[in-house]
This record gives C-alpha cells, structure tokens and sequence, in this order.
C-alpha cells in the first residue's frame, strides 16, 4: 500500500509573522513528495491581533488556499484550515463555523500571558513553573472538551523555552490526553519544536505513548512560517511516530477523518 506523506500545520504571510507565498510553500512541498499539505492560518480573534490573520482578510485568505488547491489539483493535494487559539470569549463564530477541511486547536495563552513568545519570556520569571504547566494542560483540557477542534496543536508547546515542571509530565498531562480522547480528536506531531530551544519534537515521547496507549490517533505537521521549514523534521517525527507503534496518520476532508500508511 502507497505510504502518504502528510503536513497539515503551515502558515502564510497573511499571519504577519511568516515568509513567502502560497505557491512558493506548495512548490516546496511538491518538491519533497509531500502528498497532502495543509494551510492552517493563524485564525482571528479580538486579542493579539499582530500575530494572525485579520478578520477582514479571511475570505481572502480561504479564497486563495482554494485557488491552489485548483491550480494545483493534479500535482498535490491541498486542504484549507486554521489555527484556533483557545482564548473563552474572544475566539469568533466565523471561524469556529468556517466552510474549511479541519481546525486546530491551541493553547498559547494562560490568562492571556503569550508563555511562548519570546517577547514575553519575562513572564516566566517569579513564577512556579509546575504551576504554569498545571494551567497549561488544564486549558488544553478545556480546549479538548469544547469538541470545537479537530487536531490538538503541538500538546505540550508549554515546554518551548526549556523550563522544565519538578513533577511528571504524564501526570500533568493526563486529563488532557483523555480530553483529546473522548472528543474525538487527533494529535499532531509537531517538529517546530525542533527549532526552538528545547530541540524536541511537540509532544514528548513519553506523551506520545500515553496516547499511542489511549488509541488516539495522529498527523503530522511542520509548522512552517517560512519556505525553508515546509516539511522540517518529518523524518524524525515519522521515526518516532513508529518506534512508538503508530503506522497510520490522519487526513481530512471538510472535517471528516481519512487514515493513511506513512
């Protein structure tokens, strides 16, 4: 059976914080045998506007990912999502009821302190750090339970900047494993990780076989805010994915489930 080459988190310059063009990721993509490439535009909200797409910009947006997924029907697959920041109260209807293949969801705010952005490394300081982490996977829980999201993003994120809890990660995990679980969703193996400071792909391996253990079922995902990162560190992620037990990952296709050999 044909083996399916996946990465379904990537981003475009409508985001503000990304490089290049649409046709530039999808040339790229074609060029190392990606199957199935997936945009998923950090979505609007009313909060930290700087770093996603503006409300005004979405049909925009979605009409041009779905151009090139004409353009280039016969050469590779697209699909058309966003990233969803889980923030109660300022995530919009428009989005979470968008006309789009899936929707991600993520955590990268605890009471609206941006914990992975550099520019905001300061709040790490006088803080318990097993605290933070507690908070952390109490939102992806909440994120999980909502059943508004397809793919949980990059899970444990909370590690980026290397400060590491004092008490097992499995443990702080485990509600929001079982969150993933019982709402039905994937998780994606996010290599982004392995450009930041903590050189590890998102989540662990030893979250990864917590939910290998739980049947949940995975994606992959590069991430990409640049030409250069589409397709980063599949070969590590997929390695892992099997050393754990996994020979299957998801597709979608306006919200509905496809599994695939990778």
């Amino acid at each position: 059976m044909k083996k399916t080459r996946i990465d379904l988190h990537n981003h475009t310059t409508r985001c503000n914080h990304a490089e290049g063009t649409i046709d530039e990721y999808i040339q790229r993509a074609i060029g190392l045998g990606i199957d199935i490439y997936g945009f998923s535009e950090h979505a609007p909200m009313d909060f930290d506007e700087k770093y996603r797409l503006p409300l005004c910009d979405m049909d925009a947006y979605m009409t041009d990912v779905l151009n090139a997924k004409e353009r280039y029907k016969n050469e590779i697959e697209i699909l058309l999502g966003y990233e969803v920041d889980w923030l109660p109260g300022h995530m919009d209807e428009r989005v979470l009821n968008a006309d789009v293949d899936y929707l991600i969801g993520s955590v990268h705010f605890i009471d609206k302190w941006s914990f992975d952005n550099p520019e905001f490394i300061s709040g790490w300081e006088n803080r318990d750090i097993d605290e933070i982490w507690k908070a952390y996977f109490e939102a992806t829980a909440a994120m999980a339970a909502s059943g508004q999201f397809d793919i949980a993003g990059h899970l444990d994120l909370i590690k980026v900047f290397k400060y590491l809890p004092k008490q097992d990660v499995r443990i702080l995990a485990a509600e929001a494993l079982k969150a993933i679980k019982t709402s039905n969703m994937v998780l994606e193996l996010n290599a982004a990780g392995l450009r930041k400071p903590i050189a590890e792909i998102y989540p662990s391996r030893a979250l990864l076989e917590e939910a290998y253990a739980l049947d949940i079922p995975i994606t992959f995902a590069s991430d990409a805010h640049s030409i250069e990162q589409v397709g980063f560190g599949y070969e590590a992620a997929s390695t892992l994915a099997k050393e754990v037990g996994y020979t299957q990952a998801v597709t979608f296709k306006d919200r509905d489930k496809e599994l695939v050999i990778f």
